[in-house]
């Protein structure tokens, strides 16, 4: 066996999988265990811990700022610009469907991460409505990492697969210091509020009338029953005609009292209108 810096042992891997599921409903299977290893050491460096179960004690009885850390260590962020395209070809088309309504199409990107995918809500509204369209886009995740990087909206110019028309229009060119990356043009970044949110809190600080839900390949990361629970709270914010859009490893056929298949990887409310916002508010109080 190739010695290791700290020992993990059978007891502490339990007990960093309880906490995860607890705190952030991430469901880690067995062979995760090298992913906690690698990403945990590096908080025990930081604490000063000598083992895993001198950080775990640490944890628990730490301040917030170090369970931030521990959530932010073992969340996986995968993302890229329009990142199953036809999801954006069909919120194109929502969002035309919905030009001329008196109140703002609002739009709810529930994993951001990086901040790619609600950028990329943001492009496709441009495109579609003009320069300055009627959306807001609240952007949400667990990882207060990642969404500081997605407040900047500055990214490696190289990994960022989109046409040179698209990165014309949306984006400067860095210079100087900055050569070799790009920056969000002002316009497109003024269309999304970036905060962090949990989806296992209680309560989660949005508007009740949401158009549309990008909850993309982040439900693979949770179990059945915390997947349904989250389901099941979204149902209720969603407008009748709202949709739901999933990643393409997911389905949720599981909560089909709550959603039904509308197409590819797209879910509606099953049964549209029975929920109404006040109700739901007068449960969860």
């Amino acid at each position: 066996m190739e010695a290791r810096e700290f020992l993990l042992t059978d007891e502490d891997f339990e007990q960093v999988r309880h906490l995860i599921h607890d705190r952030a409903g991430i469901a880690l299977t067995e062979g995760k265990r090298e992913l906690v290893y690698s990403r945990l050491s590096r908080r025990l460096r930081a604490t000063g811990a000598t083992s895993f179960g001198q950080y775990l004690k640490h944890l628990q009885s730490a301040e917030t700022a170090e369970w931030e850390a521990f959530i932010n260590a073992l969340t996986t962020n995968l993302t890229s610009f329009f990142r199953e395209a036809h999801h954006f070809d069909l919120l194109s088309q929502q969002l035309s469907s919905l030009a001329g309504r008196a109140t703002p199409v609002t739009l709810w990107c529930s994993a951001s991460s990086t901040g790619e995918e609600a950028y990329s809500m943001a492009i496709t509204a441009v495109e579609t409505l003009g320069l300055h369209p009627p959306v807001k886009i609240i952007a949400t995740d667990i990882d207060t990492r990642v969404l500081a990087i997605a407040e900047q909206g500055i990214y490696a110019e190289e990994g960022i697969k989109l046409s040179a028309e698209r990165l014309h229009r949306f984006f400067y060119k860095g210079a100087g210091k900055q050569l070799g990356s790009v920056r969000v043009r002002p316009e497109v970044r003024s269309l999304i509020q970036f905060s962090p949110l949990n989806l296992l809190d209680r309560h989660w600080a949005l508007p009740s009338e949401l158009d549309a839900i990008f909850c993309r390949n982040v439900m693979i990361y949770f179990d059945k029953e915390t997947q349904y629970q989250i389901l099941k709270k979204m149902a209720p914010r969603l407008r009748p005609e709202g949709l739901l859009y999933a990643g393409h490893s997911e389905n949720f056929y599981h909560a089909r009292e709550f959603f039904r298949l509308r197409g590819k990887t797209v879910y509606q409310l099953t049964h549209p209108g029975s929920i109404t916002h006040s109700q739901e508010r007068g449960r969860s109080s």
